[in-house]
């Protein structure tokens, strides 16, 4: 009898997950890019940008690329998290890669840039505009 209860269990959790990712994807939840804050350690100064997908965005020395952004359904705990890649830039000598990966915002900590003068982290996911949409249908 058990050997038939764990295939039927698994069945049905896999057919669970399938939905709810399904669900997630159905809400609407696109974006275009995402809105990241930057701290700059030796000015003390928070700034808040947006990053659209693929565009090079300048913060002091570093140049930001966001690459993914999801944003969790509503009947989801809040939370965003995008794909960021982070370079510094001098200018005597050849960019250097600071960090590439997934980061959180409910939790900067889990997975954060470490520099010595700048801090960022993400706050939310740019709502994608319908303009772009209109025109290209």
């Amino acid at each position: 009898m058990r050997r038939f209860l764990l295939p039927g269990t698994l069945a049905v959790a896999l057919a669970w997950g399938t939905a709810s990712e399904l669900s997630a994807q159905d809400v609407g939840t696109a974006s275009s890019g995402a809105v990241l804050q930057g701290l700059d350690k030796v000015t003390a100064r928070i700034s808040t940008f947006e990053a659209p997908f693929d565009v090079p965005v300048r913060f002091g020395s570093l140049v930001i690329q966001a690459r993914a952004c999801h944003k969790a359904p509503p009947t989801e705990p809040p939370e965003s998290t995008a794909f960021i890649e982070i370079d510094e830039t001098f200018e005597t000598a050849l960019p250097r890669d600071l960090f590439t990966g997934w980061m959180f915002a409910s939790s900067p900590a889990v997975s954060a840039l470490e520099h010595p003068v700048y801090d960022v982290w993400v706050v939310d996911c740019m709502k994608a505009s319908n303009s772009a949409s209109d025109s290209s249908g």
